[in-house]
């Protein structure tokens, strides 16, 4: 019902500025929404937009996701994360989008949601910045906590994934500086 209710009311379309609107009206709402409306909601109203996105997104969208997630996050996350995750090519403007609410936006339960998420998938360039900026989390915290830190099993899938990936990145610059932060981050742990 919900889903038809979105399609009629054309929420994957409407303008930017009624989107920040609209998800200012779904935060006020008693009581919550559900995880699986809260996930609907989320594919229908960012998941389009996302994906398409060929530049930075407007500031508009921008309050409008970090509205959302500030209540929505895991629905969110499993949503519109994890379809960025699996969308093939580069992505560069969805990468960028995503490290920014991991940077800014998503709370320590969610990016560790998200760095579990491209654990899950094969590794690639594209990724490599989302869990540059997930490290970046551990060593500055965020402005929601001081400083992070990966459960050692996720941690440990970390470095194997790593492990495993290097031959695919013996040239990668990129994937260079994320074992060096990996390793200088967490000097004590690695051995």
């Amino acid at each position: 019902q919900l889903q038809g209710l979105c399609s009629f009311l054309q929420l994957s379309t409407c303008p930017e500025q009624l989107l920040v609107r609209f998800c200012s009206w779904l935060l006020a709402l008693t009581p919550d929404l559900s995880y699986t409306s809260a996930a609907i909601l989320a594919e229908e109203l960012f998941l389009r937009r996302v994906l398409s996105l060929a530049q930075p997104p407007s500031r508009h969208l921008m309050a409008a996701l970090a509205s959302f997630c500030s209540k929505y996050s895991q629905p969110f996350c499993r949503v519109l994360v994890a379809a960025v995750l699996r969308e093939p090519g580069e992505g560069a403007e969805q990468t960028k989008l995503v490290c920014e609410l991991v940077e800014e936006c998503l709370e320590p339960d969610d990016v560790r949601l998200v760095l579990s998420q491209v654990l899950e998938v094969p590794l690639s360039e594209k990724l490599l910045p989302i869990v540059q900026a997930v490290l970046g989390r551990q060593v500055r915290g965020s402005p929601l906590a001081p400083q992070e830190v990966l459960p050692p099993k996720l941690f440990d899938l970390l470095v194997l994934t790593l492990c495993q990936q290097a031959p695919a990145f013996a040239t990668s610059l990129s994937y260079a500086k994320l074992v060096t932060a990996v390793l200088t981050i967490y000097q004590s742990q690695v051995k």
